[in-house]
């Protein structure tokens, strides 16, 4: 039931984008969040302590929703409280073993280097915190990817995805605000990042 609630508020947040009624923009943005929240609790988040990481990421994200989408405009406000959300994940997919895939980091970090060579021209005073936003979530889709290549499994895999959605996500979204932005932008950004956070969710199953 919670799966079709969060499709319905997701979709209809991404729709209310484009079409109205505002109301239900405001509403279904924030909505879609706490519907995850209560299915990431369903699953037993709170009795583990990535699952209670997970849950304090999502919460974060949230908060991270409104501020980037109050009239005026948070930026600034909605990318910390958006860090803080992926640090909560980097604590979470902190692996018991450490280990060092070359060939994932190097990956990583070559597709980090190209989005941010088409961003720099136009972030301006907004290096800085850009700089800092892209390495934590660098750093949480590689701890999401050495994690399952440490310990294989449909939760580690999950996770995974859903780390490399989120970049995917975030991507598009840098790219929209200070490259140059596109008319389809909302429903991408939005689309993958329910998307990364519904699989995020999913690997607690």
């Amino acid at each position: 039931m919670l799966n079709l609630v969060f499709a319905a508020l997701g979709l209809g947040h991404m729709a209310a984008a484009y079409r109205g009624p505002k109301w239900f923009f405001y509403l279904s943005k924030p909505g879609a969040m706490l519907v995850l929240v209560a299915m990431a609790l369903g699953l037993g988040a709170s009795d583990s302590p990535y699952g209670r990481w997970l849950l304090a990421g999502l919460l974060l994200s949230t908060l991270g929703d409104i501020l980037l989408m109050l009239p005026k405009d948070r930026f600034v406000a909605g990318l910390v409280a958006f860090l803080l959300a992926h640090l909560c994940y980097v604590a979470a997919f902190w692996p018991q073993e450490h280990g060092l895939h070359w060939p994932w980091l190097l990956a990583l970090l070559v597709v980090a280097a190209l989005v941010l060579r088409l961003l720099w021209p136009g972030l301006g005073a907004f290096k800085g915190p850009v700089l800092g936003y892209m390495a934590a979530i660098l750093l949480m889709a590689w701890l999401a990817g050495e994690r399952y290549l440490a310990a294989p499994g449909s939760g580690t895999a999950l996770a995974a995805l859903g780390a490399l959605v989120f970049m995917l996500s975030d991507s598009v979204l840098a790219l929209d605000r200070f490259r140059r932005p596109f008319k389809a932008a909302s429903a991408v950004i939005m689309g993958t990042y329910y998307g990364a956070q519904y699989l995020l969710v999913l690997s607690l199953t």
